[in-house]
């Protein structure tokens, strides 16, 4: 009978590395969602300020996965 259950989208999703849930909250408080969010809880949120947290975070991560890369060497030089 448990096979039937139905699973929400949420529980078919990837787990986050916990880095990138201290990067939303430090966003979430530079914007002043935090107390918000805090009181209400992250559904809470309307679509813009949603928006808004979610470019910065996206901004931020490519950047941060990025410095990664470039610490691993996979710069590649356009020197000959």
């Amino acid at each position: 009978m448990a096979e039937n259950v139905k699973r929400s989208k949420k529980s078919k999703m990837k787990k986050r590395p916990q880095d990138w849930e201290d990067m939303k909250v430090e966003i979430a408080k530079e914007l002043g969602l935090w107390d918000k969010v805090k009181a209400e809880g992250w559904p809470a949120l309307s679509a813009v300020e949603s928006g808004r947290l979610g470019g910065v975070f996206s901004r931020r991560k490519k950047a941060a996965c990025e410095e990664a890369d470039g610490e691993a060497g996979g710069e590649v030089s356009g020197e000959d």
